[in-house]
C-alpha cells in the first residue's frame, strides 16, 4: 500500500547546521498489516512517519500510495506518487487516508473531550450533527462517554491516549500511524494498547508504529519490523 523509495530528509540543507534525519530509506508497508519502525531516540523514526503521513516532504526520493481516495484526484488503483503533489492535495490525502496518534497526544487543553475528537474532521465539512454522533460513538466505544463534555485537562494518562485514538479514527482512515504510543504508559496500559491495535488489524486497517518499546516490537501481532539507526535502515526487515 505504501512504498518508500530511497527517501532522504535533510533539515537546514546547505547550512552549517545541516542535519540528515532520514538517509536513503527504502521499504514497503503492506495493506492490512502491522509494521513497526524500531530504533532509539534520534534514529529517524518520527521523521519517517511524518514523511509517510504527508506531514512533511522528503529532500529526495519518492513515496507512493496505492488505493488512495482524495477529492480532486482520480481514484488511484495503481501507485500515486505523493512527494511532488501540491500541498492542497497532500492535505486532502492526509485527512482522508491517515489517522495519527502522537507521542504527546497533542490534545487541545481547555477544550472538551468530544470537541477534541471532532477536530480533525472539521475541515472536511459535512453534517456537524453527524460528526458529533460519530465522535460520541467513538467515545462510547472506548468507555469515555462520561467525559464527553469535560475539559481534556481532567483526564488521566490512559484516558488521554484513548481520546487520542478516538480522534485518529474520526475520519475512518485506512492507515493508523502511531509515534511511541506506549512511551508514557505502564505495562498494563501498553498491553491494552497493543490488544486494541490487534482489533484494528483484524478490521483491515494498516498500522504503522514507531517504538523502542519491546512490548510493541516483540508483540506477536507485528508482521514486519524495520530497525532504524542514524536515519538508515539496519539489515533486513524481520517478520
Amino acid at each position: 500500500m505504501i512504498e518508500v523509495a530511497n527517501v532522504t530528509k535533510t533539515y537546514h540543507a546547505g547550512r552549517p547546521n545541516a542535519y540528515t534525519a532520514v538517509d536513503g530509506v527504502s521499504l514497503a508497508i503492506e495493506r492490512g498489516r502491522l509494521t513497526v519502525l524500531k530504533g532509539p531516540s534520534g534514529s529517524g523514526k518520527t521523521t519517517l512517519l511524518s514523511l509517510v503521513g504527508c506531514m512533511a516532504r522528503p529532500s529526495s526520493g519518492r513515496i507512493h500510495l496505492r488505493g488512495v481516495k482524495a477529492a480532486g484526484l482520480p481514484a488511484a488503483g495503481g501507485a500515486l506518487e505523493i512527494t511532488s503533489l501540491p500541498e492542497r492535495f497532500l492535505t486532502e490525502i492526509r485527512r482522508a487516508t491517515f489517522g495519527f496518534i502522537f507521542q504527546h497526544f497533542n490534545l487541545i487543553k481547555g477544550v472538551s473531550t468530544l470537541e477534541n475528537v471532532m477536530l480533525p474532521a472539521y475541515p472536511l465539512g459535512g453534517d456537524p450533527a453527524a460528526l458529533r454522533r460519530r465522535a460520541g460513538e467513538l467515545l462510547e466505544r472506548f468507555g469515555l462517554s462520561r467525559h464527553a463534555r469535560e475539559p481534556i485537562d481532567r483526564l488521566s494518562g490512559g484516558e488521554l491516549q484513548r481520546v487520542a485514538i478516538a480522534r485518529a479514527l474520526v475520519n475512518d482512515p485506512a492507515v493508523l500511524i502511531a509515534d511511541e504510543p506506549t512511551a508514557h504508559l505502564d505495562s498494563h496500559l501498553s498491553e491494552a494498547f497493543m490488544a486494541l491495535m490487534g482489533t484494528f488489524k483484524e478490521g483491515g486497517r494498516t498500522l504503522l508504529i514507531a517504538s523502542h518499546d519491546p512490548l510493541v516490537y516483540d508483540s506477536p501481532l507485528v508482521d514486519a519490523t524495520h530497525e532504524l539507526r542514524d536515519g538508515r535502515l539496519c539489515g533486513k526487515a524481520s517478520a
